[in-house]
């Protein structure tokens, strides 16, 4: 049987239930429930590895209670919930690949979505609360903004008003300079649409996002965008010509017409950084330790560089640039966004290196855990008792979001369930 650790509670009296899809290592979980709800159902399935890890460590922190590791596309029902959530597999739209190598809807984990609608259409939650890369609003690169687009026409087609917000965790007090999307759908009667003073009071003040993330709005005018074709129509047509997505970093859509607009949050005064989550250096291991003689090849990887490269299908040469990258990391600013290859001690351009008085060292596992807001050894253990390794450990926080965010989105859809 497995025990659920002390840093968890499950909440004594929740004013309302969630079901969870593509759980992860349960962030929306943790998050949600420190704002009172409780998840009643929750799915984890990695199909590119044997190990499920993922959901192994889910199952120690949370329990087998409700937890299903299988494919999201053979499950047939899940139980009723008043909110869905789900951080669905952004693969396709990482900021980690080329524009040109995105495939959006059409890549094999961008169908996915379908596998949400489904279960929404099933199950019509109250609620629908969706993390995402921020790239997945211009995504793809053929068609910019096609596969948001059809999203947004396919909710809406399901009853329900959509927001969206782009957030750094950073800007609201968080040790990280996390940027994702955020997309809450709330099941409305409404039959018309919205004009473009409720859409401005949505974005600016009303609205979940609204008020989870204040933010001002530029003094750009806000956008409106005709979505009312059918997702069909939207998959062949909306996006052709090329040019910049239409979606700016926040917006609202109801019965086929969006509004967007840029807007700037308003920061929190408090704010954490890379410094704060590190632990005592005598507490780190050996093998975290850089070698003195392999700092040449950090900075070297971490700087500015252009170098003369070969096509290999033209033959012709062009010029790769990078531009310079902290080294090292600052202890007095948010970090970077961890990505998933954070692991291991080959040196990396991409991987967190900070300079103490011993010398230079990367971040360890609890480190990466802290800068996501998860307890300390969150991911450690598998569900029977095994240690996971140093270097799945930081995938899953470069899988993870900030739990800081889900709260403060919790809180406010607890407070619209407990007012009916």
């Amino acid at each position: 049987m497995t025990m659920r650790p002390e840093h968890y509670k499950e909440p004594a009296n929740p004013v309302g239930t969630v079901a969870e899809l593509f759980a992860g290592v349960g962030g929306f979980r943790l998050g949600l429930s420190k704002a009172n709800l409780k998840t009643i159902y929750s799915n984890q399935w990695e199909p590119s590895t044997k190990q499920q890890h993922a959901s192994e460590c889910y199952v120690h922190n949370f329990g087998e209670a409700g937890h299903s590791n299988e494919d999201i596309g053979k499950v047939l029902t899940i139980p009723k919930s008043d909110i869905l959530v789900g951080g669905f597999p952004c693969q396709d739209y990482s900021v980690a690949k080329s524009l040109n190598a995105s495939k959006g809807l059409k890549g094999k984990k961008g169908v996915l979505w379908w596998d949400i609608y489904r279960l929404v259409e099933t199950n019509r939650p109250k609620f629908i609360f969706l993390e995402n890369v921020d790239r997945l609003l211009k995504s793809p690169s053929i068609q910019r903004g096609r596969d948001f687009a059809i999203m947004l026409q396919t909710l809406g087609a399901l009853g329900y008003v959509v927001e969206w917000r782009v957030v750094n965790a950073a800007d609201y007090g968080f040790p990280q300079r996390r940027i994702r999307v955020f997309i809450v759908a709330t099941r409305s009667k409404r039959r018309s649409p919205l004009s473009a003073k409720e859409a401005a009071n949505l974005l600016t003040n009303s609205g979940v996002l609204a008020r989870a993330f204040p933010a001002t709005p530029s003094q750009i005018a806000i956008n409106e965008i005709d979505i009312e074709m059918d997702a069909l129509r939207l998959s062949e047509h909306f996006g052709r010509g090329g040019g910049k997505s239409p979606f700016c970093n926040s917006g609202v859509y109801a019965n086929g017409t969006a509004f967007t607009t840029t807007v700037t949050a308003v920061e929190s005064s408090k704010k954490a950084v890379l410094g704060d989550v590190l632990i005592s250096d005598d507490l780190v291991p050996e093998e975290y330790w850089v070698d003195s003689d392999r700092l040449a090849e950090w900075e070297y990887l971490k700087g500015s560089k252009s170098i003369e490269r070969v096509h290999k299908a033209s033959g012709t040469t062009y010029k790769y640039s990078e531009g310079r990258m902290a080294f090292p990391d600052s202890e007095s600013n948010p970090s970077r966004t961890i990505l998933t290859g954070e692991g291991g001690s080959t040196p990396s351009r991409f991987k967190h290196i900070i300079k103490r008085p011993r010398g230079y060292r990367r971040l360890v596992p609890v480190e990466l855990e802290r800068l996501n807001g998860f307890p300390d050894d969150w991911t450690r253990f598998a569900a029977d008792g095994r240690e996971i390794s140093d270097a799945r450990r930081a995938f899953f926080m470069g899988n993870a979001l900030v739990v800081g965010l889900i709260e403060r989105v919790g809180q406010i859809l607890a407070t619209e369930l407990s007012q009916g």
